[in-house]
């Protein structure tokens, strides 16, 4: 006889997520293996003794874990996601009703946190690996990728000469036909350091630029899957980010100029494990960066 299935929730359940997530899930492995618990000691610095308490900093690096293995940038999205995997969720250390942290939690707790406190759980990470022979030392490859910003190409700033700013601005402006009287997009807060603001270049590479801004003019007219009109006529040497001062324009051949950081990559390669990552300034060719590269990866090794 056919069944007929009907779903009718339960007023109570026994339920337990050890249960439900294999043994040789991935998550579930990971969670034998990883054990994070020195965290706690490295963050208790930035906490105070009172008050409402915080996301578990165990719980919180899982969760960046969690994105860079699902490949989600969104916390929002990220938080959306865990709720429907059982296997995440016991990863995470919660159970099946209870509610996950707020998205805006993470974004907060992701800012709390300086640099060298995800360096050392990075080096923790990477000495287990050393321990499990995994890692040879012997070969290192490394490679880079540029790493799309978000912030607008709209908000880019001119940068002006320290002595006369109103008149060296207008004397500018020929440049680029994309700069107006007035930011399309004007930042709230202007983060970039003074230097930063300030008109570096000479006259001769200020031609140079804009020859350069003529031939692109012309190169991207032919190229109508090029993409950002607005984004053509920009250089690192007269234009700046009020909002990210560590943003540098960068372009690839057939795309469009975008503000990006540059990654570079080491990876061992006996067992493909992360050796080293830092995010540099987009605009430094990887032959300048490759010395600063090496000296870490000695450091680690």
């Amino acid at each position: 006889m056919q069944e007929s299935k009907i779903y009718q929730e339960k007023l109570f359940n026994s339920f337990q997520l050890s249960n439900r997530v294999p043994k040789d899930n991935f998550y579930r492995r990971l969670s034998e293996v990883l054990d994070l618990e020195f965290l706690h000691k490295k963050t208790k610095v930035y906490y105070g003794s009172c008050g409402q308490k915080s996301i578990n900093p165990v719980v919180f690096f899982k969760f960046c874990l969690v994105g860079y293995l699902e490949n989600i940038i969104s916390d929002r999205k990220l938080i959306s996601h865990c709720s429907m995997r059982m296997d995440l969720l016991y990863f995470l250390g919660y159970d099946i009703d209870e509610e996950l942290p707020w998205h805006s939690t993470i974004s907060r707790t992701r800012q709390l946190y300086p640099e060298s406190v995800f360096e050392s759980l990075f080096s923790h990470v990477f000495k287990m690996c050393v321990t499990n022979r995994m890692v040879s030392g012997h070969t290192q490859a490394i490679d880079s990728a540029p790493v799309k910003i978000n912030t607008s190409m709209d908000s880019l700033e001119l940068k002006v000469p320290e002595e006369d700013l109103s008149a060296h601005l207008l004397k500018l402006r020929h440049i680029s036909d994309r700069d107006k009287p007035e930011v399309i997009r004007r930042a709230k807060t202007n983060k970039a350091a003074k230097s930063q603001q300030i008109l570096s270049a000479n006259t001769h590479e200020l031609q140079a630029i804009k020859s350069r801004n003529k031939k692109w003019s012309t190169d991207q007219n032919h190229r109508p899957r090029a993409g950002n009109k607005g984004s053509r006529y920009t250089s690192n040497k007269t234009h700046y980010s009020p909002t990210d001062p560590d943003a540098r324009i960068s372009v690839k051949p057939g795309k469009a100029r975008k503000l990006n950081y540059q990654s570079q990559l080491t990876v061992d390669i006996a067992h493909h494990v992360i050796s080293d990552i830092k995010a540099y300034h987009a605009d430094a060719k990887d032959n300048q960066q490759l010395s600063d590269i090496i000296l870490r990866v000695q450091r680690r090794l």
